[in-house]
């Protein structure tokens, strides 16, 4: 052997680099003791402390386009300006029938009204007019389903100008033939035209977001800034469905209890199983126990009082109209009118406080796991007590 060959192996031993130990995670410190043992440091408290340090400073997803009520209730992002009375409740009906439509399209049976929503549809199975925006529930594994498969994508929905309403082609909106002025010079214009091509068939394209909150996994309420799930956008306006999340978020100490992370607690037994209905003239679901669900959110009045946000129920018309303001000649006479007033609001409270709640549901056809409810079936009656 050559005599330089040991020689330069015994340098290249003398300065390899020290090897890694395998499996060593990133930032993990080790020290030897005097017994040769390997000590590692416990992290664990402290990352425990770092996610509760970010929950409570966690950056809001969804941003509204303003502090009031009603700016509320519209996306920043797609906020063109308020939405007239006039086209707000169908604004709202066409975007609930694309959130509905859309979900049994891709097979998302375990959707369901709620709050306002849900209320609405016990009165006439239809969007309440003084709505400002939409509410359904999920279960949050299905949400997860939608975040991981549908989330940021956009539907374009086609519906046909329907009886009652107008289309205004200037402004490429839909009206309610109610709200519009009965002059022919207000008219010019409004017809049945598509808002994408004036050519159309009376029908109308309208596109929507579904927008997951990348939040929606976390289970607390964290600091209050995204309560909100996910929602279904219109990106006309800015309108919107507000979708939350239900779960057994503690299935050992309270078995059996849903909750969002807004503190709104279900049983079970209380949601499930879900009932068929129809919600503005499309298939729908809503809870199984929805009269105790209400009451329980809003009282046993909200089922009973025919008079709120304006709007006086005709059970004639089977709709909530809305009150027409006093003649200008009334309102000089404000002492008249607020004892007027004063005394109606009396004989309001009287009828309320004898007032009964009548539920009927003629046909509950039992079907597989769900009921089949139909709007027509429910009524609600305020009447003395004998």
């Amino acid at each position: 052997m050559h005599p330089v060959l040991p020689l330069l192996f015994l340098l290249l031993i003398v300065t390899a680099p020290a090897a890694t130990i395998p499996g060593k995670p990133p930032g993990q410190k080790s020290t030897t003791g005097s017994g040769g043992k390997v000590s590692k440091s416990n992290d664990g408290g402290k990352k425990k402390a770092s996610e509760e340090q970010q929950e409570k400073h966690q950056t809001k997803y969804f941003h509204e386009a303003g502090g009031t009520l009603e700016l509320g209730h519209y996306d920043a992002r797609f906020f063109q300006g308020a939405v007239a009375y006039e086209e707000h409740v169908p604004a709202l009906r066409h975007l609930v029938r694309s959130w509905l439509a859309t979900t049994r399209a891709i097979g998302v049976a375990d959707t369901w009204l709620a709050h306002g929503t849900l209320l609405g549809w016990w009165w006439n199975g239809r969007v309440m007019p003084w709505d400002y925006d939409l509410d359904v529930q999920m279960p949050t594994s299905t949400l997860t389903r939608l975040g991981r498969y549908y989330n940021r994508t956009m539907y374009d929905y086609s519906f046909e100008v329907e009886d009652g309403e107008e289309m205004d082609e200037e402004r490429g909106v839909i009206i309610t033939e109610s709200s519009s002025t009965s002059s022919s010079s207000s008219k010019k214009g409004k017809k049945k035209v598509s808002v994408s091509s004036s050519s159309g068939g009376g029908f109308v394209n309208k596109t929507y977001l579904l927008d997951i909150n990348p939040h929606h996994t976390d289970a607390g309420r964290g600091n209050g800034a995204n309560v909100i799930d996910a929602r279904w956008i219109d990106v006309s306006n800015g309108l919107f469905v507000d979708i939350t999340g239900l779960a057994e978020r503690d299935p050992a100490g309270s078995p059996g209890v849903w909750s969002c992370k807004n503190a709104h607690r279900y049983r079970t037994t209380e949601l499930f199983p879900l009932r068929r209905t129809e919600f503005e003239g499309v298939p729908a679901s809503v809870p199984y126990a929805f009269d105790k669900i209400l009451t329980d959110e809003y009282g046993a009045k909200s089922l009973v009082s025919t008079e709120w946000a304006g709007h006086r129920w005709t059970p004639e018309l089977k709709e909530w109209v809305k009150i027409p303001a006093p003649p200008a000649d009334r309102k000089e006479k404000g002492g008249e009118i607020k004892i007027n007033n004063h005394q109606q609001q009396n004989q309001q409270q009287q009828q309320d406080s004898n007032a009964v709640v009548v539920v009927v549901e003629k046909t509950v056809v039992k079907g597989g796991t769900e009921d089949n409810v139909s709007t027509e079936t429910r009524a609600a009656a305020a009447a003395p007590a004998p």
